[in-house]
């Protein structure tokens, strides 16, 4: 018998492409610290995991996300 992974809020939400400039977005996926949690805590696939990362770093670099919670 196999289990059926639960569905990540990207896929359930139809979201295919994760943009830096989403913020409301991007902080979903972010502990109270800053860092991004894990894929097991996010329910994401791999593909949209680094899809997310991806985003992330690119929103912290143009100043939208700060590297560390204050």
């Amino acid at each position: 018998m196999t289990m059926k992974k639960e569905q990540g809020y990207l896929s359930a939400n139809n979201i295919r492409y994760v943009d830096y400039k989403d913020v409301d977005l991007l902080r979903m996926f972010l502990a109270p610290n800053g860092q991004v949690m894990g894929k097991k805590r996010t329910n994401l696939s791999a593909k949209e995991q680094r899809m997310l990362a991806l985003a992330v770093k690119r929103a912290r670099f143009m100043g939208l996300l700060p590297y560390i919670a204050a």
